[in-house]
């Protein structure tokens, strides 16, 4: 009959449980005899590998990375900078080309002669119809191509490239294309509107004031709605699915979806977009020039064609007057666009 000491005696060939309790205490005093060498009697600590260090940064790097930028800042100083600063000073200056040994400082002469024009105010109210007219329905026609072409459907790439393909031609072209659909001799536009019964005998769309603007609204609205479906729709392929399938779980319908879903996930690429599209509106006066020329009488003039027919005339300096009295406009709308749009974006967070 054993004892006790000998049914709990790791060496007792008749216990079971002898050598297995044997080989863990032989690890374990291994373990422990190891890290008390080693660590002082903690556990042993693994070694991470720190990476590479980073080149410090010395004279001959500096000078390195300045040779390789110089060539751009040379380019951009030289063909941008430089013609700014000569331009902004020609503001300030009798400038014209009827009379170049005359250039002396006029102070802000140049600029009362702008607003003492009498084509300012129309030039200004034209200025505003053309931007705010162009810019709602290329928003909403944009945003709804946008929300179509996410959908999947036959031959979604055909469209898609029939959609983007305005946005490969020059303004100025644009302008001429659309300066023949709207000839009152042999234009397209005349011609289906008479035969869909809608008009009796051909409007002259660009010789009269009243449909002018009209006409020119509406060949930026074809050429601008491109931009609005290309950015919204690669706004919308970022939206997760998820979200839509939790909607369609609640109950939401379509127009909920789109107002709580849709537009809030993207709202900042609807900002960014706007702001873009507005300056490139206001600065666009290709497709102008290309239609009317800012005829007739100055009904089609906006700030940017205007400032370009003065420049044709040769007054440099009352060009460059306008040209600052527009930048400055440009900078102020844009700051107060995006205070307004950060401020609505943190109260809706």
């Amino acid at each position: 009959m054993s004892t006790a000491s000998e049914a709990t005696d790791p060496t007792n060939p008749t216990d079971p449980t002898g050598p297995k309790k044997a080989a863990k205490d032989t690890k374990a005093t291994t373990a422990t005899k190891t890290g008390a060498a080693g660590n002082g009697g903690a556990p042993p600590v693994r070694k991470v590998q720190q990476g590479r260090r980073k080149p410090e940064f010395t004279a001959r790097r500096g000078f390195l990375i300045a040779v390789f930028m110089a060539p751009a800042a040379i380019f951009v100083a030289v063909f941008t900078y430089y013609p700014m600063i000569a331009g902004s000073q020609m503001a300030f200056r009798h400038w014209n080309l009827s009379d170049l040994t005359d250039t002396s400082w006029v102070g802000l002469q140049n600029f009362h002669d702008v607003f003492a024009d009498p084509a300012w105010g129309t030039v200004l109210g034209n200025t505003g119809i053309w931007v705010i007219g162009s810019i709602v329905p290329q928003l909403v026609i944009g945003f709804a191509l946008a929300l179509w072409l996410r959908r999947r459907f036959p031959f979604r790439g055909l469209y898609q490239a029939l959609v983007f393909f305005p946005w490969a031609i020059s303004g100025f072209l644009i302008g001429i294309l659309f300066r023949w659909m709207f000839n009152s001799e042999f234009g397209v536009v005349n011609d289906l509107l008479q035969k869909a019964g809608l008009i009796n005998e051909p409007v002259a769309w660009l010789a009269d004031p009243d449909t002018a603007m009209f006409a020119v609204l509406v060949a930026n609205v074809w050429y601008g709605v491109t931009f609005f479906t290309i950015m919204i729709l690669a706004a919308l392929q970022s939206i997760p699915e998820e979200l839509y399938e939790a909607s369609a779980l609640d109950g939401a319908g379509k127009v909920r979806t789109l107002f709580q879903i849709t537009i809030p996930y993207i709202r900042v690429t609807l900002a960014l977009t706007v702001l873009l599209r507005i300056i490139w509106i206001f600065n666009f006066p290709d497709l102008i020039f290309g239609m009317t020329g800012g005829g007739p009488n100055n009904e089609t003039h906006i700030v940017t064609t205007w400032m370009i027919k003065i420049t044709q005339q040769g007054d440099y300096g009352r060009a460059s007057a306008l040209g600052l009295v527009i930048v400055a406009g440009l900078l102020l709308f844009a700051v107060f666009f995006l205070l307004a749009t950060r401020e609505k974006r943190e109260v809706r967070s």
